[in-house]
């Protein structure tokens, strides 16, 4: 992974319009992506059945649920060493857009590529900001998922 910029909650503006953060790259083996429809009550066979897949999925083999792309946000970035110094606690506050671009075969490598969209300041000392994740499938053109994410941060309270 490459370097990271070293962000504060006192200097998030400076960065703006910048790349925050590049994940390594991950591949979802079959067994996972079946566990996944499993866990979420979808056993959508585009998903989970290569043999299914192979023969009526218009890709020719089974593909990552967007909602499983989607989940992998928080492991693909903090859990990949985005670290902003002085932050208490970030929550996720929501999403602004989502967009499923391209399918993301079962075991092909994809990275997520985040960018500091926004920062917006409340007066209860609180932050939120906006972050455009794209999923980048190695290779290709086109990212599988886009996604501006909207995390809420809580500043360190320094103590007497």
């Amino acid at each position: 992974m490459e370097t990271l910029p070293d962000l504060s909650f006192g200097n998030l503006e400076g960065f703006i319009g910048q790349q925050i953060a590049l994940s390594d790259w991950k591949e979802v083996p079959q067994a996972e992506a079946a566990a996944f429809g499993a866990l979420t009550g979808d056993p959508d066979r585009m998903h989970i059945d290569p043999d299914w897949a192979r023969v009526h999925s218009p890709y020719g083999k089974t593909v990552l649920a967007g909602f499983h792309l989607l989940s992998m946000l928080p492991s693909l970035t903090r859990g990949n060493g985005l670290e902003i110094a002085g932050v208490a606690l970030a929550m996720n506050y929501g999403f602004e857009r989502v967009r499923f671009v391209a399918p993301a075969p079962v075991g092909a490598p994809f990275r997520n590529r985040v960018r500091l969209l926004r920062v917006d300041r409340r007066d209860d000392g609180k932050a939120t900001i906006v972050t455009q994740n794209t999923f980048e499938l190695q290779g290709e053109a086109r990212p599988a998922l886009i996604a501006e994410w909207i995390n809420m941060l809580w500043p360190e309270i320094s103590k007497p």
